[in-house]
Parts: structure tokens; sequence; C-alpha cells
């Protein structure tokens, strides 16, 4: 495991900043990858080494591209360079689940591999191949220094949890960005947001989410549709308080990071939901899969084949498991029927059923994501729909409701644009200063209590690290 949270709030992320801003400017990226490399080796010293393989494939495929001027032969390398990197993906993250399915359909016992897990190795694989690609395509140009480039691979701010950052994102920042107290605190204060949101928010909620789905043979109906929401809230303030501490921190150094998250529970159809939810995820999909396989600027049949693809692969992208499968093709078969079937009557509906109807289906998506035994997923969807003969309403449900309704509301504010409003009327506002001070106050305790229940509590999980 990588350093939990205690050591790298208050040894190794202040340590780090100490140095990276005494030492001039030319040794900074070297510094970014020393310590990001320190901080992946804490968990995984032996996958550091595959990160560092994988890197400089990337670095000298980037090279070879830029430097032949024969189509093919740029083709051939991108093509080679492509097998090594997603078949070193393949192998840690779809090896066994390969192996267990063919054991499965054909009676036989090949042994598992039984290998960890490198920690984010989707995410620095996706960094690396869209590099490349982007390298042929002409969007960026080659990077001579391998520090610099690995710095950029190994970046530990996003390194683990994502957003998927490209290099044309950073390209300039990696050779001249400024960095200045603005950047500093402004940075400084989405870091916070984002801990905020992981911590009293995500742990919470998580924590009931964990509660209710640990025995599901005797849910009632309502419990077992607090349980999702519940699931729904955690992997949103999971997901979305890493890539705010990520942006964050990457702002204190002098990087700007593209937004990952953008309010998607306001969204009012499933096509909407996908443009809100882990943008750098699916602007990679449509970027290198999608518009490469014709988009939509084709034939139904084949819009529709494509769609279905990008969204397998987004499925498996997720995780080893066939639940991650079904989840990507629901969303796929759900964007298919809004784009060729929905689009005209949704239009029509009031914003009310519009918002209603995409948390409907959004939630029961999540309902596919959480769990990997399919079993289990089948039971507590009886129980949600009524199916399995409990009880609607119990005891259990008025306990979670009466303990964490404020919670929840809390959870229903901040994942709308409740606290955006509140920073705009405070710049906008003559009081502007004394409001600021107030924050700043709010921040601080918050910022203790954070603490607190990170040194007291032991449940602190991350949805996002198994991919």
């Amino acid at each position: 495991m990588v350093f939990s949270s205690i050591p790298f709030l208050f040894f190794f992320f202040p340590l780090f900043l100490l140095v990276y801003y005494l030492v001039p400017f030319k040794i900074k990226n070297f510094i970014i990858m020393v310590f990001s490399l320190i901080f992946y080796a804490w968990g995984e010293p032996v996958y550091v080494i595959l990160m560092i393989i994988s890197s400089l494939i990337g670095y000298i495929s980037g090279l070879l591209i830029e430097k032949n001027t024969s189509k093919k032969k740029k083709i051939t390398i991108m093509v080679i360079a492509l097998i090594l990197n997603f078949g070193a993906l393949g192998f840690f993250k779809y090896g066994d689940f390969l192996i267990n399915n063919i054991n499965a359909l054909l009676k036989t016992n090949i042994p598992l591999l039984e290998v960890g897990l490198p920690i984010g190795i989707s995410f620095f694989t996706f960094q690396i191949v869209s590099y490349y690609i982007d390298v042929y395509r002409g969007d960026v140009v080659a990077d001579h220094n391998f520090i610099t480039f690995l710095a950029y691979v190994s970046m530990f701010p996003q390194l683990i949890a994502g957003p998927i950052v490209r290099y044309e994102t950073i390209a300039k920042e990696l050779k001249s960005r400024t960095i200045d107290f603005s950047n500093f605190s402004n940075g400084l204060v989405r870091f916070l947001e984002g801990l905020f949101k992981k911590v009293l928010l995500a742990n919470t909620v998580g924590f009931i989410w964990t509660q209710i789905s640990g025995d599901i043979s005797s849910l009632s109906v309502l419990t077992a549709w607090l349980g999702i929401l519940a699931y729904s809230f955690q992997i949103y303030f999971d997901f979305s308080g890493y890539s705010d501490m990520a942006i964050g921190m990457g702002q204190m150094l002098g990087f700007h990071y593209l937004e990952n998250f953008d309010y998607p529970y306001i969204s009012k159809s499933i096509t909407e939901f996908w443009r809100r939810w882990h943008i750098s995820l699916s602007s990679w999909f449509r970027d290198y899969v999608y518009i490469p396989l014709g988009g939509s600027r084709c034939k139904k049949i084949i819009n529709i084949r494509n769609i279905l693809i990008v969204w397998t692969l987004t499925g498996i992208w997720h995780g080893a498991n066939w639940n991650f499968i079904l989840w990507g093709l629901y969303f796929g078969i759900l964007l298919i029927l809004e784009k060729f079937l929905l689009k005209n009557f949704l239009e029509k509906l009031p914003a009310f059923f519009k918002h209603f109807y995409a948390l409907f289906f959004i939630i029961i998506g999540w309902l596919l994501f959480a769990f990997d035994d399919l079993t289990l997923l089948k039971e507590y969807a009886s129980t949600l729909f009524g199916l399995s003969g409990t009880y609607f309403f119990d005891q259990e449900f008025l306990f979670y409701i009466s303990n964490y309704f404020i919670l929840f509301v809390f959870c229903i504010l901040f994942s709308i644009p409740f606290g955006k409003k509140i920073k705009v009327f405070i710049q906008n506002s003559k009081y502007q200063m004394f409001y600021s001070v107030i924050m700043m106050i709010m921040y601080i305790i918050l910022f203790i209590i954070t603490i607190s229940l990170l040194v007291s509590e032991t449940y602190n999980p991350f949805l996002y690290f198994r991919f």
C-alpha cells in the first residue's frame, strides 16, 4: 500500500514541498521524479521498475515516431509500443480473469498467475499511450528529456488515482510554469476541499453502505434503496475528492490539470452524465477509440458498434470481473437508446422528470458496479425491487434515517453546485474580507476534525485503487 494519510500529510508532502520550492527550476522536474518514485516504491517496490520500463517504452517510441518520416514505420513503432504497454496491463490486470474463464469454459485446470495488481497501472498506461499517439498525430512534440517524461508519468499527485493527465495538457508547464503564492494558496484550498470530501463525506456515507450490504438477506426495500444511495454518494465523493486533491497538489506545483468531475448528479440524461463524470477517461476513449473507429460520422449500425466497443472497453478498464463488463454494456445500451430512440421524447419532458430518469438509471448502474459477486448482485437487485419477499419498511431503515439524515442532506448539497455558489457570493460581496476570514476558520476546524478522524478511524477505503 502507498503512504497512509497521516505520514503523507505531515511528513512526505511537506518535505517534498520544502525541497521543491528551495531548488532552482532546472531541477524541479528531477525532484518531482525522485519523490514520485519514492512514493510509488513505498508500497510497490517491485512494480516501480514496471512503471519505469513502461515509461521508457513510451519515451523511446515517441522519439522514434518523431524521427521517422515513413508513415508505415511510424505505425509499426506505435503498434509495437501498444502491444508492449497494453500487454503489461493485460498480464497484471486481466491474466487471472482470463484463465479463470478458460478453466470454467473448457473444464481445464490452468494454474493462476497470482500476481499482484500494480497500483494505478491503468492510469499511467493510458497516459503513456496517449503521449506517443499524440506524437504520431503531430499534436505534441516528442520529449527529448527522459527525466522530464518520467516526471510526467510518475507525478505522485495523480499517479495512483487519476485524473488521466495527457501530455499535451501540461507539456508547456513541464518546461516552464508559474510557481507563486496565488497558485499555491488556490491549490491548497482545492486540496483541502478534496480531503474533506473524501474523509468527512465519502468515508462516513461509505460506512453506511458497508453496514447495509454486509448482510442483505434480511433487508427491507427502503433500506436497500438507502444503501445503494449511500454507495452512489460514496463513489462520487471518494473519486472526485481524490481528483480535487490531485488537481490541488498539481496547482501547488504550478501545473493545471483539467477538471475530472462537473457535478454529474445534476445531469438530466445518461449522455450528460458521462460528459460530467470521470471526464478524463470519457474523453480518452472518445479521442483514442471512438473517433478513430469512425465516431458518429458513419452508418447507424457502425455507430452502434462503435459505442458498444467503447463501453465494453470502459467496463473492462474498471476491473477484471464480469460485473464491470455488464456495467459498461449497461451504459452503452442506455446511450444508444438515448441517441437513436429517446432523444426527442426526453427533450419534451419537464426538467424534474429528466433528472429523476437520469438518477434512477445512474443508481441502478452503481448497483452493477458495487458487486463483484453476481449472485449477491441478483439478490440485492431482487430486494431493491421488492421481488425477494422482504418487507418494504423496517426498523433498520428508521435507524439509518434518524441517525444519518443530516449526512445525506450534506451529501446532496455538495453533489450540486452549492459550494461553488457560496464562493461566487463571497467573491462578489462587499464584505468579501469578512466572509473570507469566516471561511478560513471553517477550513481550519474541518481540517482538525478530518485529521482526528484519520487518526482514530480504521475505515478509510479508496474505491479506485484497484484500477
